[in-house]
C-alpha cells in the first residue's frame, strides 16, 4: 500500500497544526486531507519526532512478521495433531 505522506510530512503537518493560531480545519484543507485523517495521525504520531516515527514503523513491520510466523507455526502444529490422530 503506497502512502501519500511520509512520516516526516505527517509530523510536519501535526506541528503546523499545533501552533496557537492554526485552525485544524484549515490545515487539513491546505494539505488536502480530511479532519478524520488528521485526528487519526495525531493519535498515532502526536508528540513524536521523526526518529520515533521511523522506529515505530520498524517495530510495526517486525510485529507483523512475528505474527505471521506464529500463525504459520500454529498451522503446522494443527496439521501434526491431525496427522497423529489418523494413526
Amino acid at each position: 500500500m503506497k502512502k501519500r505522506f511520509t512520516e516526516e510530512q505527517i509530523i510536519g503537518i501535526l506541528r503546523e497544526a499545533e501552533r496557537a493560531d492554526a485552525d485544524i480545519r484549515g490545515v487539513a484543507r491546505k494539505h488536502n486531507i480530511t479532519e478524520t485523517t488528521f485526528y487519526r495521525w495525531r493519535n498515532k504520531y502526536g508528540g513524536m519526532d521523526v526518529s520515533d516515527a521511523r522506529k515505530l514503523k520498524v517495530l510495526e513491520a517486525e510485529n507483523a512478521k512475528l505474527k505471521k510466523l506464529v500463525a504459520e507455526q500454529l498451522l503446522a502444529i494443527d496439521a501434526l495433531k491431525e496427522f497423529s490422530r489418523g494413526k
